[in-house]
């Protein structure tokens, strides 16, 4: 009877792995969802786009559109991005990184923090047709601070070359979403600076600058240098904005991409994926030295 018993369970037992191999990973149904969303709607179109941007309107593979991005045209465009995109993200880098430090470390009331940095959150996703329209509104010609300002204080803006649809009129936009983004990135960089660093460097006699030179800048210097290029990538890949406030009247990559996949005149779809493959590959390397320069600030800050 004993012998059956163990010669019933050997014949069952090699079958019960089988089964527990059949079992389905639960645990990864909670992201699938993400994965679904990224698939259909960031990995397959990029694919798509990269695919576009060697081939031709007959579909036959080609180097011509990528040849053509060094149009002066489109050249000059790609210029134009890199210099808004630089300046708005060193701006951003330089304005978040001294708000933070004054919420953080500048001893102000803790609500304050607090409504900072929710606020922060809120605007760092702020982009696109609203907030064009909102700056439009505000700083247009007839704006509610361009009106404030010509009727109490006498100063008209626009007299003084100032236009919400050039060059700095673009930055000054862009700066709604950078500043609050560096605040949301460099704020835990900034918490992580230890009290005990300040009393050490105090005990040995050292000055509050010789303080922030040698320890505090050394150690926010890779945090602030990454988020700063995070900001050139978010910046350089603002479409929506770009293209809702200034149209066709500034010489950008965004306008160049809308006026080949959409325009009338200049249709070209394939080169408007060559100028969006382009733009993939200058984020994309941006975002490579972000993370490179955040694991080194990791390193510092364990």
């Amino acid at each position: 009877m004993a012998d059956s018993i163990v010669s019933e369970t050997a014949r069952v037992s090699p079958g019960a792995p089988e089964i527990s191999r059949l079992r389905l990973p639960l645990h990864w149904l909670g992201v699938a969802p993400f994965f679904v969303f990224a698939l259909l709607f960031l990995i397959l179109p990029t694919i798509g786009l990269i695919a576009g941007a060697f081939k031709n309107a007959a579909g036959d593979y080609t180097l011509d559109n990528i040849i053509a991005l060094s149009q002066p045209k489109l050249a000059a465009a790609y210029w134009v991005s890199i210099q808004i995109s630089f300046v708005s993200a060193v701006l951003g880098a330089l304005i978040g990184l001294a708000m933070a430090v004054a919420v953080v470390r500048g001893g102000l009331p803790p609500w304050l923090r607090s409504a900072t940095l929710t606020f922060s959150g809120v605007a760092s996703n702020f982009a696109g047709v609203p907030l064009a329209f909102s700056f439009i509104a505000t700083l247009g010609r007839l704006g509610v601070a361009t009106i404030l300002l010509r009727d109490i204080f006498g100063i008209n803006i626009y007299s003084l070359g100032f236009s919400i649809f050039s060059f700095w009129g673009l930055i000054l936009t862009y700066l709604y979403f950078q500043i609050p983004l560096m605040i949301v990135i460099i704020t835990p960089a900034v918490d992580g600076l230890k009290k005990e660093w300040g009393e050490a460097a105090a005990t040995l006699g050292a000055t509050n600058w010789q303080y922030w030179r040698m320890v505090v800048i050394p150690v926010l210097w890779p945090s602030f240098l990454g988020t700063t290029v995070l900001l050139f990538a978010n910046a350089f890949g603002a479409v929506a904005t770009a293209y809702a406030l200034t149209g066709p009247s500034l010489n950008i990559v965004p306008i160049q991409l809308f006026a080949q996949i959409r325009g009338d005149v200049l249709y070209n779809p394939n080169l408007g994926y060559a100028l969006a493959f382009g733009m993939i590959v200058i984020t994309g390397l941006a975002n490579l030295f972000y993370i490179l320069f955040q694991r080194r600030a990791e390193r510092w800050l364990k």
